[in-house]
């Protein structure tokens, strides 16, 4: 049997939302003058502004895109591009394969219940024939697979200048990987994965091709006043200069300020990018090179650098019940829990029996090279009983 290890993880943070707070993180370090304050304030308005204006600079925004804050985290986001830019009378595609993406085609059929939708899916673990998709088609899709660790490869399926327009869920890929940003027109993502922010609010970011969609339609379906975009017909800049349409936590503003900061004082995005890389091919080597785990991703050029997932392979694994194969990884997660080895690395729960390490750039790299003996320490243990 393998010995238990000596070292443990100093930080064991390895959820994949909300992530781990970047090394040196203390609530004492944040800036607390907005507190207490309206977010409507001068002060309040411009501590929101300088969130989205540091945003913008740091994931490389066109100057002629649009930034805001939103509420009701990625989700809030992204539901409110789909409801304000997805017409009945267009042809659209919403691509998924994995959790979240599947939220976005019921959002499609059972709430919208667009009559030219296509629904595009593929198995945990693999991504749909994209290229299939029409150019004229408007299209919803998941940048990164947070449940399954599958990620496109590029944006070659999307053309430029196409006629439909791209709503791209990317929230657990920036600042871990490049947008396209020339082929995206709605971006959306939150503050509590990759930069390891406190959750709540989502990001919305519109090319002027989405802002054109917007002043061009009014919807047949109710609008919530969270989703309303436009003001007298055109686009409310306000929201995208710090006046949120409702009232944000400043306290998590002021944390993802924070956040952001820290990643600009690295060397930004690319910093970021290199973290997250060189994380992830940590867990990955690790995965390739023991024999009774399986990436989750078949293709490597797929592979995610962010919420790695892999599953449980062999003998003694493949002799289980479907029961008690799905209570491995659960096991093994609950005891390195208890260890206080590392917290919240079992897989997404609707994903195959499975185990997800978070190696976002808030991860440090010696952190994970302690985790993984412990998961084979926590595998042989259940093996011997």
């Amino acid at each position: 049997m393998t010995d238990q290890p000596a070292l443990k993880p100093e930080r064991p943070f390895f959820s994949s939302g909300p992530t781990a707070k970047r090394k040196g993180w203390a609530a004492s370090n944040l800036k607390t003058e907005s507190l207490g304050r309206s977010h409507r304030s001068s002060l309040g308005k411009a501590r929101l502004k300088y969130a989205i204006d540091l945003s913008k600079e740091m994931l490389g925004v066109p100057e002629d895109y649009l930034v805001g804050i939103m509420p009701a985290s990625d989700t809030g986001a992204l539901e409110c591009a789909m409801w304000t830019m997805l017409r009945p009378d267009r042809p659209a595609t919403v691509a998924a394969w994995e959790s979240f993406g599947n939220v976005w085609i019921q959002d499609a059929v059972k709430q919208l219940k667009l009559p030219k939708l296509t629904a595009l899916d593929a198995d945990y673990g693999h991504i749909p024939d994209l290229a299939s998709i029409p150019q004229e088609n408007d299209v919803v899709f998941t940048w990164n697979g947070t449940t399954s660790g599958a990620r496109i490869p590029n944006t070659d399926w999307l053309a430029e200048g196409r006629e439909g327009v791209t709503i791209n869920d990317a929230t657990s890929a920036v600042f871990a990987q490049e947008m396209d940003w020339a082929k995206l027109d709605a971006t959306t993502y939150s503050w509590q994965k990759v930069m390891g922010s406190e959750a709540q609010h989502g990001m919305l970011i519109l090319s002027p091709k989405a802002v054109e969609r917007i002043e061009s339609y009014d919807p047949e379906w109710p609008l919530p006043k969270l989703f309303r975009l436009k003001k007298g017909g055109k686009i409310n800049t306000g929201i995208f200069e710090g006046a949120t349409i409702n009232t944000p936590s400043m306290l998590a503003t002021e944390d993802y300020i924070d956040a952001l900061e820290w990643a600009q004082s690295l060397g930004g995005r690319k910093a970021m990018f290199e973290r997250a890389d060189a994380n992830a091919k940590i867990v990955t080597d690790w995965i390739e090179a023991t024999p009774w785990l399986r990436n989750m991703v078949p293709e490597p050029a797929q592979r995610t650098n962010t919420g790695v997932c892999f599953v449980f392979q062999g003998d003694w694994y493949e002799s289980l019940s479907p029961e008690d194969q799905a209570g491995v990884p659960k096991k093994i997660a609950s005891m390195l829990e208890k260890l206080d080895v590392g917290y919240d690395f079992n897989g997404y729960r609707d994903a195959p029996p499975s185990l997800r390490i978070w190696c976002g750039g808030t991860v440090e790299r010696e952190d994970l090279k302690r985790l993984l003996p412990w998961i084979e320490w926590a595998y042989e243990s259940l093996r011997n009983q």
